[in-house]
């Protein structure tokens, strides 16, 4: 505007001032020198650390803070950085800008971080520098792990898993969640007993950590125990070791349960003869003739405990003759469910008697005529239950449907490698005791496969990995609408390796 009123502008310039050591032209500051020369007169990072020596535990791969503590950090990780930074003395006298990692050989026992830091100079100058520190790694065995290496056996604390069921299926989905979590990090051994799993510890305070990760994710009751191992009365110094006795509720999914009259009552009167759905540290309930559901806590369970009815060992095949739907499909505790008529036969009958069976079932909304599905059997059952004594003039149906069955379909894959695996718990076998029948066992892991197969919310707890066995040319159709269910190949990219490498020590388990 003033141009345009015609008033006469000065054009502002920025001047250049001569070095006052080389010469040279430069824009003015406060000490009147080039950054060259600036920086061959002063050294900001003198009286910094350049050198600085670490313990470093190769058994747990940790670091100490001293004076006694332990991290865990892995190379080149944001934890390790940050560590290397604390340990710097005289830091504060400069600001720190930026900090990373200097590749250095993983063997040679050297961590480089380059720094770089500012400070205020001559006459109010600020200069930056970047300077390289070296950490020397001295190898020095934690507390823990030298007390694991003069004794294996030597524990401080542990804790008993025990589940009183007629299979593992429970302890096969909970090492899945220990491995997810590293629950079971602090653990210097474990070992598989006929029914359950122990953990031993070598301080109590990791075993009442572990203790109360599993009360998380199952309806528990527990009770700790100490046992006096020596005591020295000159310093009134007192050893223990310590028991922690953790009993998993016997309730599995897809188990049949008659709910004892007081349950039924204080639950509006639900059932009584329900169904599990889903157990993790509540206890899902449905009632699959009116689609009612409920949860149980861990303290109601064990307030007044009861027993399964039927367990999922006990399903039978039938074969879906005809199906009418009810009622339309509903959401039901994030799975949906729909009530139907149905008309089902025995597979081990069909052929050979006209024995048909009448139901109503919640499975309406998958099931189609033709199909295979596992129910239990009440026809034919010889069911000796107080709770079911209780109930005078109860109609108990001839069949409750639990879960479709793709028994037949997966016959056509039978042999084949699966797409994913799973890692598995690195732990011992009890041989005291009965050796555990290895058929079985590969029996209840197969089924637990596939019921993560059939179950993606068992599924979102769990990490799953690829297998290197499986042909790639296959892994293009991992499902489709007439299969039967596989994973998707997209819950595997989280955990997909594109390396193509694997850690050697890694127990994988197929």
């Amino acid at each position: 505007m003033a141009g345009e009123a015609g008033m006469f502008m000065v054009q502002q310039t920025i001047g250049s001032v001569l070095c006052c050591k080389c010469g040279i032209p430069m824009a003015p500051n406060a000490a009147n020198m080039c950054v060259n020369c600036l920086r061959s007169e002063v050294d900001i990072t003198e009286g910094l650390q350049k050198n600085v020596i670490i313990m470093h535990c190769p058994e747990c791969d940790s670091y100490l803070q001293p004076p006694r503590t332990w991290i865990k950090a892995q190379l080149e990780s944001k934890e390790l950085l940050t560590f290397c930074v604390k340990r710097l003395k005289n830091l504060n006298k400069v600001r720190l800008v930026h900090a990373e990692f200097v590749w250095t050989e993983p063997h040679s026992k050297r961590v480089k971080v380059k720094l770089r830091v500012q400070k205020e100079v001559l006459n109010g100058a600020i200069l930056e520098q970047a300077y390289i520190v070296e950490y020397v790694l001295q190898d020095h065995m934690c507390e823990s792990c030298s007390r694991v290496a003069a004794n294996p056996d030597q524990w401080v604390a542990s804790v008993q898993l025990r589940q009183h069921v007629s299979h593992r299926r429970t302890f096969f989905y909970l090492e899945q969640l220990i491995l997810k979590h590293d629950a079971a990090a602090r653990a210097i051994k474990i070992k598989q007993m006929a029914q359950g799993i122990d953990f031993f510890f070598a301080n109590r305070s990791h075993a009442q950590k572990f203790v109360d990760f599993v009360g998380k994710v199952a309806p528990i009751k527990s009770r700790d125990d100490k046992q006096l191992v020596s005591h020295d009365p000159k310093s009134n110094n007192y050893n223990y070791k310590y028991t922690f006795s953790v009993e998993i509720c016997p309730i599995c999914r897809e188990d049949l349960i008659c709910l004892p009259p007081k349950v039924a009552v204080s639950l509006g009167n639900l059932g009584p003869l329900v169904i599990c759905t889903k157990v993790s540290n509540s206890i899902a309930l449905l009632d699959p003739l009116t689609l009612r559901h409920c949860f149980l806590d861990a303290e109601q369970y064990w307030r007044v405990p009861f027993k399964s009815l039927l367990s999922s060992r006990q399903l039978v095949e039938y074969i879906v003759l005809d199906v009418e739907i009810v009622s339309s499909e509903v959401n039901v505790g994030g799975s949906k469910y729909a009530l139907a008529d149905a008309q089902v036969a025995r597979a081990s009958d069909f052929g050979k008697n006209d024995t048909i069976f009448s139901i109503r079932t919640h499975l309406g909304h998958i099931l189609n005529p033709g199909d295979f599905a596992l129910g239990f059997d009440l026809y034919g059952a010889n069911c000796n239950d107080i709770e079911l004594d209780k109930y005078k003039g109860l109609v108990i149906p001839d069949t409750i449907l639990i879960r479709k069955s793709y028994e037949e379909k997966r016959q056509r894959k039978r042999g084949k490698p699966r797409s994913w695996k799973l890692k598995s718990l690195n732990m011992e076998v009890d041989d005291s005791k009965a050796r555990v029948d290895q058929d079985k066992m590969n029996s209840e892991y197969e089924q637990f496969l596939r019921d993560l197969e059939e179950n993606p919310d068992m599924r979102f707890n769990i990490s799953l990995y690829r297998n290197k066995e499986y042909q790639s040319s296959e892994m293009a159709s991992m499902t489709d609408g007439e299969d039967a269910p596989s994973v998707p190949l997209e819950e595997l990219l989280g955990d997909l390796d594109l390396t193509d490498e694997e850690d050697g020590n890694e127990s994988m388990k197929e």
